[in-house]
């Protein structure tokens, strides 16, 4: 009876675990077919360019855009972010966000996602000119959805300087592995190596990928902090080459979010 039952919830485990994971395929992009949205800020730039205040948030599937602007523009710890690094976003709601906040934007989706219809990606929302921007593909596809995570990099003209900022949403528990993972965030780090001034934030799903970023010489301005989601403090922003004046966490996101955005002041040098 013991081993029957044992094996009945081994059965329901894997099955609950199947069912979670179809809850989340989608399918990935061809290289040729990645649709790539963009806005230029709607204003001028700032007239000082010696910080940047950067401020991390996960949409959840983006389903409301609106209140997400409200909740980052009510807050005086991330309203008026230079940048803004969006995850779970599709086309339609990074620009309501971008239009609300008065930013402009670059948006690469990962994945069509079956469940939504829509795309599942990453933004940068941005007060700065986009001079270059780009899609990275992580490695390590999801065990069950064969699908690839990625991260939208864009390369802002903040003043004199030029900064590589990146917005990534690792693998989740279900789809990879720790190890892998950490794989995911270095390729992420790699792309920066050459570079001077970067920034990546996002959703790393782990509380101590971020340890990766030290290894590689950025300074984890997001480590100390409340949870982020229920999980754990899974949202972090990471800096190279830029000094931390300040950094935490952004209010509860009261039915926006599963997620509580994080926020960074970063000195320029």
């Amino acid at each position: 009876m013991v081993l029957r039952a044992r094996a009945v919830a081994t059965a329901l485990g894997s099955a609950a675990l199947l069912s979670i994971a179809a809850c989340r395929t989608g399918r990935d992009y061809a290289a040729a077919d990645v649709p790539r949205q963009a806005a230029p800020p709607p204003r001028p730039p700032p007239a000082r360019a010696d910080s940047l205040r950067v401020v991390s948030f996960n949409v959840a599937f983006a389903r409301r855009p609106a209140e997400a602007a409200a909740l980052l523009a009510a807050d005086a710890a991330t309203r008026g972010a230079d940048v803004v690094l969006l995850q779970e976003m599709d086309a339609d709601g990074t620009r309501r966000v971008a239009e609300a906040l008065g930013m402009g934007y670059v948006y690469y989706p990962a994945i069509r996602h079956r469940r939504t219809r829509r795309d599942f990606g990453n933004a940068v929302l941005t007060r700065w000119p986009v001079a270059a921007d780009a899609r990275l593909v992580l490695p390590h596809p999801s065990r069950y959805a064969g699908t690839h995570r990625t991260a939208t990099a864009a390369t802002l003209a903040v003043g004199a300087a030029r900064v590589r900022v990146y917005s990534t949403h690792l693998g989740t528990a279900l789809d990879v592995g720790d190890g892998a993972r950490r794989a995911q965030l270095r390729a992420v780090l790699a792309d920066a190596a050459a570079l001077a001034l970067a920034v990546v934030g996002g959703d790393f799903n782990d509380g101590g990928v971020a340890a990766a970023g030290v290894a590689a010489g950025f300074a984890w301005a997001t480590r100390a902090g409340p949870r982020t989601t229920r999980f754990g403090r899974w949202d972090h922003v990471l800096v190279k080459g830029l000094r931390v004046a300040a950094a935490g966490t952004g209010p509860d996101a009261r039915g926006v979010s599963d997620h509580r955005p994080v926020w960074a002041v970063a000195l320029l040098p």
